[in-house]
């Protein structure tokens, strides 16, 4: 006999969970005491988010599910900005949530929360468990539905008695989800759509995508001559210096590439669904007919015409889709097309324009491109400062932790999970004031758990994109976007850090030095010019 606390943590390990991410609960501390001797990393973030966004990354790392666990009410409520992540980034994640004893369900009682009815819109699948000899069942289907089609999180609800309950054993096995492939017979009908185009580019992003298929895109894409363009925040699905990249469909994205989309004659979207961002606000293809021959690759058959009406819809994984077309590749080509996609795309992000300040955050990203390992893995979460990071980085597969949902706060939390997961790798956080002070608490989980990360806040007093967009709107009329900040730099020290105040460009490879040099975790406080705004204006040119 196991008890319902011991049956979550067998079935955890039955899908080769090796780390889950925390905050602990009195509601389910049955599956905490059986932890104790699992063999599996308990990692006890400072809040629920935290703990999300740091299982959430974990899942983009990995390709399975990241698990959570927080106690009922507010726990569950504070990790619903994880929740929301894994949902608008499609990333496999289990969140399993403490609650009320079963006979006290309706009651009112103490931190009492209907999961269904207030989660339901924000997850694939929620479920409370009633029975101890359901846990295995319930928690391999989790797996399945994460993972499955569009993956994306899952919530299983624990009653604190039911994990007190005894009930047998049933037999576990690792979920492996199927990959949805190509018929042979769509692979004929994209092969003569390539031949009749003469300005083809393929789009690639969402989630699925094996270290084998980021290979195949970049292998077929060169023997083709097609660009490649990654959509918002994909930019490491293809090495930024393969010949075939194109740059990124994100925030401010290269004119010359939205030209070049526009005046396609054959759209391949690989992977992703061309959602507000990378559509420009949905002003890039046309509602719900684009001008060009589409073709849409996705591996839920349910996002197929769910925004485009595709001319060809193909319901399989990125792997799958890649390999049956590796097969079949038609023979012939035209010249040129990705040199010239290429070239455009080194020409928009080589040198970063000067703009005001001392210290530039272009001469930031440059120095850190040209000095850092190539496999250094950048998080980031959301503000005007990662406008510099996403154009002028060269991003390798594997290197880019960042949240399409746009959350602020993601980028330390996702950096300790990255260092955890890859702990001979460097990896940075670049953060704005901001950003940086919605998850600044997690300084304490990668002190406790000794995480030597680097993490970059970019100062500018301000909560920038929406002073930004103030300027333009309501100019000369600020309102709640100035920051009055603490001194990073003796914070991080109180939280056992090496920190440092970088001020001038001339400082900052010093800083940097010193920082990499520490055998615990890191911080440069970047002092940047509020006029600075993006790479391209100022504030005070968008007022005018």
């Amino acid at each position: 006999m196991r008890t319902g606390g011991q049956l979550v943590v067998e079935s955890l390990q039955a899908q080769g969970v090796d780390r889950v991410f925390c905050v602990p609960g009195e509601s389910y501390l049955a599956v905490l005491d059986a932890l104790v001797d699992s063999g599996i990393d308990v990692i006890n973030a400072r809040h629920e988010g935290g703990a999300a966004m740091m299982a959430e990354a974990d899942g983009k790392l990995t390709g399975r599910p990241g698990v959570a666990l927080v106690t009922r009410g507010p726990g569950a409520t504070n990790a619903s900005s994880g929740l929301h992540i894994a949902q608008q980034d499609s990333t496999p994640l289990v969140l399993l949530v403490g609650q009320i004893a079963r006979d006290q369900r309706g009651r009112d009682a103490f931190q009492e929360v209907d999961y269904v009815q207030t989660f339901s819109h924000m997850v694939k699948w929620v479920a409370e468990i009633d029975s101890a000899e359901r846990v295995p069942e319930m928690l391999s289907r989790a797996w399945h539905t994460a993972m499955s089609g569009r993956p994306g999180p899952v919530m299983l609800v624990l009653p604190e008695d039911m994990l007190r309950e005894a009930a047998q054993p049933s037999p576990m096995q690792r979920v492996e989800v199927a990959d949805p492939a190509p018929s042979d017979s769509a692979i004929s009908q994209l092969n003569d759509a390539l031949q009749a185009a003469t300005k083809p580019i393929i789009l690639a992003g969402g989630s699925r995508w094996t270290e084998n298929a980021r290979a195949l895109l970049g292998t077929i894409a060169n023997d083709l001559d097609i660009p490649v363009a990654c959509t918002f925040r994909r930019q490491s699905l293809l090495d930024n210096l393969d010949p075939a990249y194109a740059g990124d469909l994100g925030l401010s994205a290269n004119p010359a590439l939205l030209q070049r989309i526009q005046d396609s004659d054959l759209i391949i979207l690989l992977g992703g669904r061309l959602s507000e961002v990378p559509s420009q606000g949905y002003t890039l293809l046309s509602v719900p007919t684009p001008a060009q021959t589409l073709v849409h690759i996705h591996p839920g058959a349910e996002e197929l015409g769910r925004v485009y009406a595709p001319t060809l819809a193909i319901n399989a994984t990125p792997g799958a889709f890649l390999e049956r077309w590796r097969d079949h590749l038609p023979a012939s080509k035209p010249p040129a097309r990705i040199t010239l996609a290429h070239e455009a795309y080194r020409n928009w992000s080589e040198t970063p324009p000067p703009c005001p300040g001392a210290l530039q955050m272009g001469h930031v990203i440059s120095h850190l491109r040209s000095t850092m390992p190539a496999d250094t893995i950048y998080c980031n979460g959301a503000g005007n400062y990662a406008g510099w990071l996403h154009r002028f980085m060269r991003y390798r597969p594997g290197t880019q932790l960042a949240p399409t949902s746009g959350s602020m706060g993601y980028g330390l939390p996702a950096a300790v999970a990255a260092k955890l997961r890859h702990p001979d790798r460097e990896v940075v956080c670049l953060a704005g004031d901001g950003c940086l002070q919605m998850s600044l608490q997690e300084l304490g989980t990668a002190l406790q758990h000794g995480v030597a990360i680097r993490v970059i806040v970019a100062d500018n007093g301000l909560y920038g994109t929406i002073r930004m967009h103030q300027a333009r709107d309501y100019p000369g009329r600020v309102s709640a976007t100035t920051l009055l900040n603490p001194d990073f730099v003796a914070l991080a020290r109180a939280y056992g850090a090496t920190a440092r105040l970088v001020e001038t460009d001339a400082d900052f490879a010093d800083a940097l030095d010193a920082a990499r040099a520490s055998k615990t975790f890191s911080l440069l406080h970047l002092k940047i010019d509020p006029q600075a705004i993006t790479p391209t204006t100022t504030l005070a040119a968008i007022e005018s």
